[in-house]
């Protein structure tokens, strides 16, 4: 196996006497999509700061392509495109002139990729950066980085003020990152974004990543939830390994949540009243979450 394109161990970062990052480590790897998830707070843009070279971490190490993130920050510059949350132009350029320097500045020249681009994302590039909206601020910054041939792409929130066409727009080019063999640390509170595109997690919470993995993986760590419908009167909430059960609305109609080693003799026992109708849902990305911040199951 190659070694990952990000590597970082127990990245620490203080800001006097606040820990704002106590124990963070995770990896990115050629062709895949990390998604970095938690709520304001938790240390997502501080991480990504420090990725970047403008803050220099405490404690821990970080390398991009085998480089320190600090000391090697103009050298892997020149392979990394980044599209932070809020994006500030300069308000006397059109959006055009602002994507072909944010280019030139990267040593890439504007192609028919970006054509394709400004008109997939429906920008219009002849109108000064002082008139857009912040949706329209991020369809800048998202336009240059697509129109990169970078080797690895950070995204911090960059669909906030898109709409959900723009949203697909963004979610299909990633994708195509993907396809060909790129980076990307994909940080967003949009879980169903990171749930759509993403093939491992990392979960940061206070400062400390407390869970990496696939979605696949992490599951085990809530329940499945299930609506049946059965034949018979038979009473559900006597049935172990369930949780929360309630009656549904209609006859004999129960909701409940269940473990997944408890899953196959549930079914098992649910099959002997003549199951009528049933529903099962996996956990999702959210349950996940909610997991973790709330301690809800």
């Amino acid at each position: 196996m190659t070694n990952p394109v990000l590597q970082i161990n127990h990245l620490q970062k203080k800001f006097g006497h606040f820990q704002a990052l106590k124990d963070i480590t995770f990896d990115v790897r050629a062709g895949e999509v990390f998604g970095f998830i938690g709520p304001n707070g938790a240390g997502k843009s501080t991480t990504i700061r420090v990725l970047l070279g403008i803050i220099r971490a405490s404690g821990g190490t970080a390398t991009i392509f085998g480089q320190n993130v600090w000391s090697d920050s103009v050298s892997i510059h020149q392979r990394l495109a980044y599209v932070p949350g809020d994006v500030y132009l300069w308000p006397n350029l059109t959006g055009g002139e602002i994507i072909d320097l944010l280019l030139k500045m990267n040593g890439t020249a504007h192609s028919a990729k970006t054509d394709d681009l400004i008109k997939k994302f429906g920008l219009d590039p002849t109108k000064k950066a002082r008139t857009y909206s912040k949706g329209n601020r991020q369809k800048v910054a998202l336009i240059a980085a697509f129109s990169q041939d970078a080797d690895f792409y950070i995204f911090d929130e960059p669909t906030s003020g898109l709409d959900p066409l723009n949203e697909r727009i963004f979610q299909e080019a990633v994708l195509d990152l993907k396809a060909r063999g790129k980076a990307v640390l994909l940080s967003s509170h949009i879980l169903s974004e990171v749930e759509r595109m993403c093939d491992r997690i990392g979960i940061i919470r206070e400062g400390q990543i407390i869970e990496t993995g696939s979605l696949a993986e992490m599951r085990h760590l809530t329940r499945t939830m299930v609506t049946v419908t059965l034949g018979d009167d038979f009473d559900v909430t006597t049935l172990a390994g369930t949780h929360g059960v309630a009656a549904g609305h209609q006859p004999h109609e129960w909701q409940f949540s269940v473990e997944d080693a408890q899953l196959s003799a549930v079914m098992n026992t649910l099959a002997q009243h003549q199951v009528i109708a049933l529903q099962s849902t996996p956990p999702t990305l959210e349950d996940l979450f909610m997991h973790y911040y709330t301690g809800k199951e």
